[in-house]
């Protein structure tokens, strides 16, 4: 069973569209592109890549962000934010450049693996790893981009049957 990733990629892009709307204001010549494709196998086991209109439980979505300075001169400390779609899951070691911040509410950010404290039911307080299925957001520290520069951050997520369980039950 396909579902479309449209609705996902909407609002990421939408997500996106809204968070670097203000970075291009607040730096002039900023323009960020993103993009969604679907990971798949050729027979020579190769990656491809296709539009990613649809997916099914399992597969692989690769997004990415592309940070172009059209502006003539350098954009100082940018900092890339790549929101995670609900129904989906950060696959492990995927994303681009590897040292990024996740978060797991678009507020606070931490090197991964992130963690949180948890109370026991005999009281004690232990500190567990939050699994990459709650991880909601990325942020790239890029530094400058020169004029007429650009760089690129991605990351891939998986399909969850979560998704397909919710979209089933409207």
């Amino acid at each position: 069973m396909y579902f479309p990733v449209r609705r996902a990629c909407t609002v990421a892009l939408f997500t996106c569209s809204t968070l670097f709307a203000g970075l291009a204001q607040a730096q002039d010549g900023l323009q960020v592109s993103l993009t969604a494709r679907r990971v798949t196998t050729d027979d020579r086991g190769r990656e491809t890549f296709v539009a990613a209109d649809q997916a099914k439980p399992g597969e692989i979505v690769e997004y990415r962000a592309v940070y172009h300075n059209l502006g003539t001169a350098a954009v100082r400390e940018v900092a890339a934010t790549l929101p995670i779609p609900a129904g989906t899951e950060l696959v492990r070691s995927t994303a681009r450049p590897a040292r990024m911040l996740a978060s797991v509410d678009g507020v606070t950010f931490a090197a991964p693996p992130l963690k949180r404290k948890e109370r026991l039911a005999d009281g004690r307080e232990v500190e567990r790893e939050i699994p990459l299925a709650e991880y909601r957001w990325l942020r790239w520290p890029l530094g400058a981009i020169a004029a007429g520069g650009s760089q690129a951050v991605r990351a891939r997520v998986r399909v969850s049957d979560t998704a397909v369980a919710a979209r089933t039950e409207r």
